[in-house]
């Protein structure tokens, strides 16, 4: 079975990242497909994530990115994700 996933995102981000993937020989569908498999490999983000920005890391160049409408429920979700998985014993 396929899905089809749907994000909003700056249209000037989007060209660039594509350009960037055309460049390497791939989508970014294609790179999105391989962000997800390597998630589940890694069971978690296959990347490096700081909770305090750095000059020259990874958050700090990002976050320039964020949609800070979308922080306080996005913050609440992770809140409520946590609560909900905190309790398995797997």
């Amino acid at each position: 079975m396929e899905t089809t996933v749907q994000i909003r995102m700056d249209s000037d981000v989007k060209e660039k990242v594509e350009a960037l993937y055309a460049n390497m020989g791939t989508t970014f569908a294609e790179a999105v497909r391989i962000f997800a498999a390597q998630s589940l490999l890694v069971q978690g983000m296959p990347l490096t994530m700081r909770a305090h920005p750095r000059k020259g890391t990874a958050f700090g160049m990002l976050s320039q990115y964020a949609n800070p409408e979308l922080r306080k429920k996005e913050a609440e979700l992770l809140s409520l994700s946590s609560e909900e998985t905190d309790g398995d014993t797997d």
